[in-house]
């Protein structure tokens, strides 16, 4: 049983990010050019990542849609099971979160799940968004926005 235990809570997980991390690297979403010339809608728009996003939908929908009625909790997650965080109405948190994530993802070409991938690059500007990254999630934690 242990060995399970090991397998459910440790490899799973990792294969998992490691299996998403490089699927990241492989689309260009950890080059923040790429994403930048994808947001410049106005300029020298690079339409590529939609294609990501699109690749992405195609995989996961179908399974999301076949087993999301017929089983109650994640395979490897029976504790806490699933959490929809279904937000059923538009109001100040949302629009100044997305405001601010918006901001930050046109700033510097990164997100949280490309900006951590990236770490591997072994790139100075990487190591000072993940840092400042992390201190927003810090402050968010810390503080009440409501």
């Amino acid at each position: 049983m242990g060995s399970f235990v090991m397998m459910k809570n440790f490899f799973v997980p990792l294969m998992s990010g490691i299996i998403f991390g490089i699927g990241l690297m492989i689309a260009g979403m950890t080059n923040p050019a790429k994403v930048m010339g994808f947001l410049n809608i106005f300029g020298n728009w690079d339409p590529s990542l939609i294609f990501v996003m699109g690749g992405a939908i195609i995989v996961s929908m179908p399974a999301f849609l076949l087993f999301s009625k017929k089983i109650s909790a994640p395979l490897f997650n029976q504790e806490e099971g699933f959490n929809p965080q279904i937000k059923k109405n538009i109001d100040s948190p949302l629009i100044i979160g997305s405001s601010i994530f918006g901001i930050g993802w046109a700033l510097v070409g990164f997100c949280p799940g490309p900006a951590i991938s990236a770490l591997t690059q072994v790139d100075g500007n990487v190591f000072i968004f993940f840092i400042a990254m992390s201190i927003g999630m810090l402050i968010k934690k810390n503080f009440k926005f409501d």
